[in-house]
């Protein structure tokens, strides 16, 4: 079963293709993270995935109502907008304070349903945003970079928290991330895009490929992540036979 899947994906913008014969699928509860160099187009398959933006070429196919969270890695909100947290997540549709005082406390902020989103630290403005994402009950949860500009340990405590929702819901995560370290114990596979495709498949054999060290070098290679993952004791074996 595919709970989204694009089929020789292309995106151009008036220049050069941003994106070119772009295939792979998602399955149910799968951990999916996908890496690259600036400009790589990470940002822009995503939003080709949820449909916001169109592709030139090939098509993406999304399982019918299929449930779709989505943290977006920045979100402006004027200062001068009056925007307490609890109005915040029930936009567009309006929520009851216990659903949203039960879903503040699902992502650890529970006290802040009154306070005004420009006055959150950047830890709790995230955690709301995917507050927001989890309004949904989502099948497949997906993240643009969502910790970007987070310190090391709310890096930490973002990523802990994912993998809980993961593990409560069951749901299939689809993520961009440049924490590199992370991304080899937490995910089941692992897309090294740059334009294309480059190599794809289990951490272990994604950061031993050519066309992945050619991009990051030897990175953090035999590092420890941030946090233990489920999977964590599968991925150590298949990197100590690597070695």
């Amino acid at each position: 079963m595919t709970l989204v899947s694009a089929e020789n994906l292309a995106a151009a913008f008036g220049g050069p293709p941003v994106l070119r014969d772009v295939d792979f699928a998602i399955a149910p509860g799968e951990i999916v993270t996908i890496v690259g160099p600036n400009g790589s187009g990470k940002s822009v398959l995503l939003r080709l995935l949820l449909g916001i933006l169109a592709p030139t070429r090939g098509r993406v196919w999304r399982k019918p109502g299929l449930r779709v969270g989505y943290v977006p890695q920045r979100l402006h909100i004027d200062a001068a907008l009056p925007m307490p947290v609890r109005r915040f997540l029930s936009l567009p549709r309006r929520r009851g304070r216990g659903e949203i005082a039960h879903v503040l406390e699902r992502v650890g902020v529970p006290r802040v349903a009154d306070q005004q989103m420009t006055t959150l630290s950047g830890g709790q403005f995230q955690r709301v945003l995917l507050a927001r994402a989890l309004l949904s009950e989502p099948e497949i949860l997906i993240l643009d970079e969502a910790a970007q500009g987070l310190d090391q340990p709310g890096i930490a405590g973002f990523y802990r928290l994912i993998d809980a929702v993961h593990r409560e819901l069951g749901c299939a995560v689809l993520s961009v991330s440049h924490d590199l370290h992370v991304v080899m114990s937490a995910s089941d596979r692992v897309i090294c895009l740059n334009g294309h495709i480059c190599c794809q498949g289990a951490p272990s054999a994604v950061s031993s490929a050519p066309e992945y060290r050619a991009l990051f070098g030897l990175g953090t290679d035999g590092a420890l992540a941030l946090y233990q993952h489920a999977h964590d004791h599968r991925h150590d074996d298949g990197a100590r036979d690597a070695g």
